[in-house]
């Protein structure tokens, strides 16, 4: 039974990208509504993007995206699908996992009891295509620059998953470093590495092993390529700091660098 909805119920908006059915928006409404009324803490702004891609090769080309700002804490999800239909109801039922579990770890600069609690129950099924372009043809055509948070790494991961994110970059309030934590595709949980000292081993959250390479920009493009991975972590040659270059779902690269 759901618990009765004690604070004002927000309007849901809607924005559409492509040729959406003019039915979407209503359906998507209706299904973030049923996600909010499951909820007893004020919902200050909730908020869907549907988007048709107009590509018909792609298999999944239908994209929906949600926020619901829990009482100023901000919580994404974002699928893909064959049908907006589905997009939709996967959006439903990833917001509503999302939250419940981010709402069960309120304390999340503390490890929860049951680390693997984080774990991705569904694994990348159903994000987005990556749009498949030649080398050539890339470029990094987002760069994000802002000051890194300074935090734990459990707080790091409870950022991770509140936003839906693959990585987040960060520096790690006990060593001072820039480090990023990501999701282990072959786990399905996380992982942290650091541009310096390792951190401590925690239970339930791997530490790579891997030296994070110093590269300049160019080199760091050449390495992602060469990879196959998502991203790359590496130190830059010319500011000393952590930064994260990654493939983009449009085929593209972006860049997180932090604010010298």
């Amino acid at each position: 039974m759901n618990r009765p909805q004690t604070h004002p119920v927000v309007d849901v908006l809607v924005e559409t990208r492509g040729e959406v059915s003019p039915a979407a928006p209503a359906y998507a409404r209706s299904k973030m509504a049923a996600v909010l009324e499951r909820l007893d803490e004020p919902v200050l702004a909730a908020r869907v993007k549907l988007t048709q891609e107009p590509h018909h090769s792609i298999a999944k080309p239908c994209l929906a995206q949600g926020m619901v700002d829990l009482n100023g804490r901000p919580v994404r999800a974002h699928v893909a699908a064959a049908t907006m239909q589905e997009a939709v109801d996967l959006l439903q039922d990833r917001l509503t996992a999302r939250l419940t579990r981010i709402r069960r770890h309120r304390h999340h600069s503390a490890p929860p009891a049951d680390p693997g609690a984080w774990r991705e129950e569904s694994g990348h099924d159903h994000r987005p295509d990556r749009r498949g372009l030649v080398s050539e043809e890339r470029r990094i055509v987002r760069h994000k620059a802002y000051s890194l948070a300074r935090q734990n790494v459990w707080s790091a991961v409870f950022e991770l998953e509140a936003m839906d994110y693959d990585f987040h970059l960060f520096t790690d309030a006990a060593t001072g470093c820039d480090s990023v934590v990501y999701r282990d595709g072959t786990t399905g949980g996380h992982r942290v590495a650091a541009a310096g000292p390792a951190p401590e081993p925690l239970t339930g959250l791997p530490v790579s092993t891997h030296a994070v390479p110093e590269l300049g920009v160019a080199d760091a493009v050449s390495r992602l390529d060469l990879s196959g991975l998502p991203f790359v972590f590496f130190t830059d040659t010319a500011t000393g700091r952590g930064n994260v270059l990654y493939h983009r779902f449009d085929g593209h690269y972006g860049l997180i660098t932090p604010v010298v």
